[in-house]
């Protein structure tokens, strides 16, 4: 769990309309997965598996909301938080999780395999720590080009024992690469906690102290923290001084994927949990700061629902891919350097 002394503190770093871009990004988020995951489970409109983000919202939506619009986002399975908050529509998140042509990838990727090129949202992969040596590999292009792109990458806390993470860390550390690494630690690797997986329970000493980069433990549910790391993190690799590694600690308020009941936790957990909800911590914040009164939040929670309950209507209507599609997308042109 979050110990208290890392607790969410009103300390303004953001202006109000960036907070409250933020709080109903939040929001998005929560009623994209908890409509999703009634679809999949009482509807069958959902095939594959399907993983909820509920809980984690302030890390996603935080960390690219300091990025630039042409910076890279790359991420694991449990990817919907954040291509909603680079700014994928819903109507895309949810066509794509119902198999339509219409969806970000089409239909052919579904859950674990959202991507948004267009956006710099480079997916949504499904093999645990597959995608962070891409990472590593989408900032050596941006440094080989002369560019100040960043790449940030997600991953969870059980992918660090997946020995190709290090050998990347040392060669992002090793050529300075502008990637900005977060693991999500919700304290659970599919049902095995932390403690029952890691020797060292700080993640910063296993991932960042053995390759010299820089690590931030911290509480990643603190919305404008996230964000002020983040973005002191991105100003780093931009001016050519490599990578940061950011443990962000969380907690996902539902189990592994959709099939996991949750029962290795205990309820006390998970209450004490949600009682420290984010989207709730941070209405508060900005109640007190006078950004936002409850009436306001009833029009945004409102406005949210109706956005989503559209997303839904639209994948519902929206066309299945033809069969021919199987063998479209598949490869792209090399990018080949110019002499």
């Amino acid at each position: 769990m979050i110990t208290e002394q890392v607790q969410t503190e009103a300390k303004p770093v953001v202006n109000k309309t960036q907070a409250l871009v933020w709080l109903r990004q939040m929001m998005l988020i929560r009623r994209f997965e908890e409509r999703a995951e009634m679809l999949y489970q009482k509807g069958g409109k959902i095939g594959g598996f399907f993983h909820q983000y509920s809980g984690q919202e302030p890390v996603a939506v935080a960390s690219i909301g300091v990025l630039r619009e042409d910076d890279y986002v790359i991420t694991a399975y449990r990817d919907h938080g954040h291509a909603l908050a680079r700014g994928m529509t819903a109507r895309a998140g949810m066509a794509e999780l119902l198999g339509k042509a219409t969806g970000c990838s089409k239909g052919k990727g579904g859950s674990m395999h959202f991507f948004d090129a267009e956006k710099g949202f480079l997916g949504g992969h499904a093999i645990v720590g597959s995608h962070i040596a891409l990472a590593a590999g989408v900032a050596f292009a941006s440094k080989y080009r002369g560019e100040d792109r960043v790449c940030i990458c997600y991953m969870g806390d059980g992918a660090i024992n997946q020995g190709s993470v290090h050998e990347t860390l040392n060669m992002a550390a090793l050529w300075k690469l502008p990637v900005i690494y977060v693991v999500e630690n919700n304290l659970y690797a599919m049902g095995t906690s932390l403690a029952r997986s890691s020797s060292v329970l700080d993640l910063t000493v296993r991932c960042a102290v053995p390759y010299g980069i820089p690590g931030h433990q911290i509480n990643g549910n603190d919305v404008e923290l996230m964000a002020r790391t983040t973005r002191e993190a991105a100003n780093r690799a931009r001016a050519g001084e490599g990578p940061t590694f950011i443990e962000a600690q969380t907690y996902r308020y539902k189990g592994h994927s959709i099939s996991d009941p949750g029962k290795y936790r205990q309820k006390e957990e998970l209450d004490e949990a949600i009682r420290h909800d984010p989207i709730l911590v941070y209405e508060n914040i900005l109640k007190e700061r006078g950004w936002i009164d409850q009436e306001a939040i009833d029009r945004m929670r409102e406005g949210v629902k109706e956005e989503i309950e559209e997303s839904i209507e639209f994948a519902e209507a929206s066309e299945q891919p033809p069969l021919e599609a199987l063998y479209e997308d598949i490869t792209v042109a090399p990018f080949i350097p110019q002499e």
